[in-house]
């Protein structure tokens, strides 16, 4: 059974850090695409970033690009958002999601077929 859990999420000032995880469990994460996605209050859930399975080719969402690091350890099954200068437009509630493809992978949420519970991060002074 596929199942990711989120963790990491916190309150943290404008320009602080944050790294969430997203561990893994019922498959092997390089065989799969695993997205993260946030959803803020009253807006659409959007994709920021991405990973494919086999190939570890990473895409970002044009604003969190050079802030934010996608990276993934198989060891431990687990998938990291290093996030970084965070600023009060990134609070939401962050997801990783996957989907059972080796190649490639989407910034768009329909394409993933499993869920994590989300976590939250408010980015406040």
């Amino acid at each position: 059974q596929v199942q990711l859990v989120e963790s990491g999420g916190g309150l943290v000032q404008p320009g602080g850090s944050l790294r969430l995880s997203c561990a893994a469990s019922g498959f092997n994460l390089d065989k799969y695409a695993i997205g993260w996605f946030r959803q803020a209050p009253g807006k659409e859930r959007e994709g920021i970033s991405c990973l494919s399975g086999s190939e570890g080719t990473t895409y970002y969402k044009g604003s969190v690009k050079g802030r934010f690091t996608i990276s993934r350890d198989n060891t431990k099954n687990t998938v990291y958002l290093q996030m970084n200068d965070l600023k009060p437009e990134d609070t939401a509630v962050y997801y990783c999601a996957t989907k059972a493809v080796i190649a490639g992978c989407l910034l768009s949420w329909s394409f993933y077929d499993d869920w994590g519970q989300g976590t939250q991060v408010t980015v406040s002074a």
